[in-house]
């Protein structure tokens, strides 16, 4: 029998938050593998049952400090003699352990290619500049260079930071006026750039990538329903992400190509990858490629429709660079519950606190047969404000198209009032 040789992992997760501890808990269950946890919170603040696997722990006070990062691994890598392995699941860290890589010579994505990855308009110039489809766009530091952009393009645009996330602070304009809000609210400059971008029409759709050294070896495709930025703008409106059981159909067909050279040239090493696009009439458009996990709940949604735990596929991918394709056996979607001011016409979202949900029971008869998982949203808490809402639904079933439909009667059925 051939002994693997340890692998030492530093994990670094700023907070202990629920899905970054499912991430942190698959890589600290590998058998073998000792692992070091860098964060902003306390030791104490992790669950005891992770807390028992991990092999040692440095706190900081920036966990996006590359010097802070830097001191906590030499710390750990003399504590377990050695660190093969430096990362973690959070888009805002990339950047950082880019850069201690970089500086203690461990193997991984470059500070280059991270901010290739998380520099939106920087991303979006490699793509154009190596023929590959994306939306025109420009970088602003001052009012008028971002009305000058916008003029250039034409409206309607796309107002987002640099390294925004998850659809956070980015605007849709029309016309002038929203232009002018839009400015006021991102205020560009020196210190503070936008990025300004077509507005791209189509249906939105991401492809997530497993690459090892470079290399792709697995993809999956998932559909938004309605697309993200078009959530945010309407805070009431429930969404969906439906995963297809057809591993290959039109969209992977179209995307695939595209999607895998824009790996290449941005400098994708090792990971998994999340990567959303357009499908227009006029072909596929790239949105922006993400060097991380994908949130959304797309993770769980591959696990229950391959019947394979992903967060510890994902863990032996960065620890081991191994990846075995499972099999797909299901079509899966999740439906995420939004709150909304039912007794206030004409404004249906707004903020407050969740005073009852609607259409339950009914959902349960319907739909109950389908569910795999559920976070319900709790009475008495405060409406959150991000894309994913209060709580979700994960539905399974071997036909995408039962998914489908299903999906859309869920939202229609359950209402989460805010008051």
């Amino acid at each position: 029998m051939i002994r693997r040789s340890p692998v030492r992992v530093v994990f670094v997760a700023p907070f202990f938050f629920p899905a970054t501890l499912r991430f942190l808990d698959a890589v600290a269950s590998l058998p073998g593998v000792p692992v070091a946890v860098v964060s902003q919170a306390p030791l104490a603040k992790l669950p005891e049952v992770i807390r028992r696997k991990v092999s040692g722990h440095y706190r900081v006070e920036d966990a996006l400090n590359a010097g802070q990062l830097a001191n906590a691994v030499k710390f750990l890598a003399r504590q377990m003699s050695g660190v093969e392995r430096l990362f973690g699941a959070l888009e805002h860290l990339q950047v950082a352990l880019g850069q201690v890589r970089d500086h203690l010579g461990i193997p991984g994505i470059s500070e280059k290619a991270a901010r290739n990855f998380r520099d939106k308009a920087q991303m979006k110039g490699i793509l154009r500049a190596n023929g590959l489809p994306c939306a025109r766009h420009g970088r602003a530091t001052s009012m008028g260079e971002a009305r000058a952009i916008a003029a250039e393009i034409g409206l309607p645009v796309v107002i987002k930071p640099p390294e925004g996330a998850g659809a956070v602070a980015t605007y849709r304009v029309s016309n002038g006026e929203e232009l002018r809000r839009a400015l006021i609210a991102s205020a560009p400059g020196p210190d503070r750039p936008i990025v300004i971008e077509e507005f791209v029409s189509g249906r939105e759709n991401s492809l997530e990538t497993v690459c090892i050294r470079g290399r792709p070896v697995w993809d999956s495709h998932t559909r938004y329903t309605p697309a993200p930025l078009q959530v945010l703008e309407t805070p009431w409106i429930q969404w969906t992400v439906l995963l297809p059981r057809e591993e290959h159909d039109g969209d992977t067909e179209l995307i695939r190509r595209p999607a895998r050279a824009a790996l290449e040239v941005l400098g994708m090493h090792t990971g998994l990858t999340h990567l959303e696009w357009f499908r227009t009439e006029r072909g596929p458009a790239i949105s922006e490629v993400a060097a991380r996990p994908p949130g959304a709940q797309i993770v769980p949604l591959n696990s229950y429709a391959h019947e394979a735990d992903f967060h510890h596929l994902w863990a032996r991918l960065m620890v081991h660079e191994e990846f075995e394709p499972p099999v797909r056996k299901y079509s899966t979607g999740v439906a995420f519950f939004r709150g909304q001011s039912l007794g206030r016409i004409g404004e249906r979202g707004g903020a407050g606190r969740i005073i009852a949900l609607r259409g339950l029971d009914r959902a349960q008869d319907e739909l109950g047969h389908l569910v795999v998982e559920a976070n319900l949203p709790k009475l008495g808490r405060n409406k959150q404000p991000t894309y994913e809402g209060d709580g979700y639904a994960i539905l399974r079933h071997p036909d995408t198209g039962v998914v489908e439909k299903a999906l859309q009667r869920l939202v229609s059925l359950v209402q989460v009032e805010v008051a």
